[in-house]
C-alpha cells in the first residue's frame, strides 16, 4: 500500500551503507524483517536510514520505524498506520477497553447487580466464571433463571440412568444423596410454604428451599402439617401456583417413592410408544421388597397388572427380562457359593464368547436370579474364565434394551460391591 507523498518504491539510497568497514554485520538491503504485526510500506525492501537520525549506523528497535517529520498522514511513531473503521493508535488483535467483548468470562473480582463478587452458577462454575453463552459474560442470579428455558424431559422418567455410568439404585440404604435435615420441623416447613403461595405471586426459591433439602419421609410429614395447620391440601395448592418443569418436579418429589416409582411406569406405558429406558432403571435396580410394593401400587392406583402392561408393551428377550425382574424373586442368600459361581461363569462362557450365537436364556437365568453377592463371585470368576469381563461380553453378545438391561444389572454389582459389602 503506498501514501501520498511516500516515493512508491520506498526512500532512495543513501551513499554509505552500510558503513564502511562493517558489511558483514548488516544483511543485505531488501531482506530486513519487519517487526511482527506491522504492514509493509509500499517499496519491497526496508529503506536506509537517512544520514543524522539517531542510530544511522544501524537498524531502529523493532517497534517502528521514527517517520520523518512533513510527510502527510503519517501515523505518529510506534504506531501502525490508521486503516478505515480503526481510530488511530488502537492496537491490533486486543479487545477495546471498557465493557468485555459478549462470551468473555468477568475476572473473579467482577460483581454483578451489586451482588457477592463470586456467585456460583449452576453447573458449578469455579470462581464465578461463566459459560460463553451468558451474553457479555453476565450471568442471572438463580432467583432470575426461567425453568422454561431448560430441556423439557418426559415428566415419568426417573434420574435418566445413563448406560456408561453408574445405575441409579443398588439396594436400600444407598439411594440417593440428600439426607433427613437436622432440626427438622414439619410446622414450620409448612408455615415457610403457605407464606410462599400467599397472596399476590409465588416464592419459587423459598418452596425449593424446604423441598429440595428435605428427605422424602419429611416431605410427607410437611404435607400432613399443612392439611392439618390450615385445612388446605399442599398438593392442590402447589399445582395452582406453579406451572411448566417447576410444577412436575416438586409434585413428584411429593409423591411417596413406591408411588412414584408405579406411577413412572405406568406413564412410560401409556400412550403411543414406550419409554424403555424407565423400564429398565426401575424394574433391574430395585429389591425383591421394593419390586412387589410397586406391583400392589401399580394394580391398587391405576387398576391394571403391570406384568400384563408389560408384556404387552415388549417383545422378545427384553420382555421376558422384564417379567423375570418384575417377579421379585431374585435369591437374598448373602452367603457366596464359589463352586456355583465358577459353574455359572462356566455356562456363561459357553452361552456366549464360547459359541457361534447367543443363548440368551441362560444369560437372563443366572442374571435374573442369583443374588448380588452371588453374581459379583460369578463375574470375577468369568474374568478368568474369558479372559474379558461380563459387561464386555454382554456388549459384544446383546444389543438393543436386552443388551441396556443386562448392563444394567451387571453394573449394580460395582455399587454393590462399594456400599454393601
Amino acid at each position: 500500500m503506498s501514501y501520498p507523498g511516500y516515493p512508491p518504491t520506498g526512500y532512495p539510497p543513501f551513499p554509505g551503507y552500510p558503513p564502511a568497514g562493517q558489511e558483514s554485520s548488516f544483511p543485505p538491503p531488501g531482506q530486513y524483517p519487519y517487526p511482527s504485526g506491522f504492514p509493509p510500506v509500499g517499496g519491497g525492501a526496508y529503506p536506509p536510514a537517512p544520514s543524522g537520525y539517531p542510530g544511522a549506523g544501524g537498524y531502529p528497535a523493532p517497534g517502528g520505524y521514527p517517520v520523518p517529520g512533513g510527510y502527510p498522514g503519517a501515523s505518529p511513531a510506534g504506531a501502525a498506520p490508521s486503516y478505515p473503521g480503526v481510530p488511530p493508535g488502537q492496537g491490533f488483535g486486543a479487545p477495546p477497553g471498557g465493557a468485555g467483548f459478549s462470551g468473555y468470562p468477568q475476572p473473579p473480582s467482577q460483581s454483578y447487580g451489586g451482588g457477592p463478587a463470586q456467585i456460583p452458577l449452576p453447573g458449578g462454575f469455579p470462581g464465578g466464571q461463566m459459560p460463553s453463552q451468558y451474553p457479555g459474560g453476565q450471568a442471572p442470579y438463580p432467583s432470575q433463571i426461567s425453568t422454561d428455558s431448560f430441556p423439557s424431559y418426559p415428566v415419568f422418567s426417573p434420574v435418566s440412568l445413563d448406560y456408561n455410568s453408574e445405575p441409579a439404585t443398588v439396594t436400600q440404604g444407598a439411594q440417593g444423596t440428600i439426607q433427613p435435615a437436622a432440626n427438622f420441623d414439619a410446622m414450620r416447613d409448612a408455615e415457610i410454604l403457605r407464606k410462599a403461595m400467599k397472596g399476590f405471586g409465588t416464592d419459587e426459591q423459598a418452596i425449593v428451599d424446604v423441598v429440595a433439602s428435605r428427605s422424602n419421609d419429611q416431605r410427607q410429614k410437611i404435607k400432613a402439617a399443612f392439611k392439618t395447620m390450615y385445612g388446605k391440601d399442599l398438593i392442590k395448592d402447589l399445582k395452582s401456583e406453579l406451572s411448566g418443569n417447576m410444577e412436575e418436579l416438586i409434585l413428584a418429589l411429593f409423591m411417596p417413592p413406591t408411588y412414584y416409582d408405579a406411577w413412572s411406569l405406568r406413564n412410560a406405558m401409556k400412550g403411543a410408544g414406550t419409554q424403555e429406558r424407565v423400564l429398565i432403571e426401575i424394574l433391574c435396580t430395585r429389591t425383591n421388597q421394593e419390586i412387589r410394593e410397586i406391583v400392589r401400587c401399580y394394580q391398587s392406583e391405576f387398576g391394571r397388572d403391570l406384568e400384563k402392561d408389560i408384556r404387552s408393551d415388549t417383545s422378545g428377550h427384553f420382555e421376558r427380562l422384564l417379567v423375570s425382574m418384575c417377579q421379585g424373586n431374585r435369591d437374598e442368600n448373602q452367603n457366596v457359593n464359589h463352586q456355583l459361581a465358577q459353574e455359572d461363569a462356566q455356562r456363561l462362557y459357553q452361552a456366549g464368547e464360547g459359541r457361534l450365537g447367543t443363548d440368551e436364556s441362560c444369560f437372563n437365568m443366572i442374571l435374573a436370579t442369583r443374588s448380588f453377592p452371588q453374581l459379583k463371585a460369578t463375574v470375577e470368576a468369568y474374568s478368568r474364565v474369558a479372559n474379558r469381563d461380563l459387561l464386555s461380553s454382554v456388549a459384544r453378545e446383546f444389543s438393543g434394551n436386552v443388551e441396556s438391561g443386562l448392563k444394567t444389572i451387571c453394573k449394580i454389582l460395582l455399587c454393590f460391591a462399594l456400599f454393601c459389602l
